[in-house]
């Protein structure tokens, strides 16, 4: 029951961001930056097993990652001028932050 009021949850604020985003482009995008699925994973976490430990992790981790996924983002700011429709933007945008992502976990320190 618990995974299916999460899941309930995610939708809910995955859709009205994204109704909110085309609406209101300025909104949206401030509710893009706010790191929901942050908050909600790591509410979900202390209510499901409380230890401060896996969450204390979890959130240096996400600190890491967060910077080496806005690379995604260019492509889409720029692809008009770029002279690029949506979808070359969007893979090239998920190209560049798979390629940062990848090199993080590559080449940067290990954790268990």
């Amino acid at each position: 029951m618990w995974l299916i009021i999460k899941v309930a949850i995610t939708s809910i604020i995955v859709v009205t961001v994204s109704e909110i985003g085309q609406r209101f482009p300025r909104w949206g995008a401030l509710l893009l930056t706010l790191p929901i699925v942050s908050i909600l994973a790591i509410l979900m976490s202390w209510w499901g097993k409380q230890d401060t430990v896996a969450i204390s992790r979890l959130a240096r981790e996400t600190l890491i990652l967060v910077p080496l996924g806005l690379p995604f983002f260019v492509p889409l700011a720029f692809y008009e001028s770029w002279g690029l429709s949506f979808w070359p933007a969007f893979f090239l945008g998920i190209l560049l932050a798979s390629i940062t992502i990848g090199a993080w976990m590559l080449l940067g320190p290990k954790t268990a």
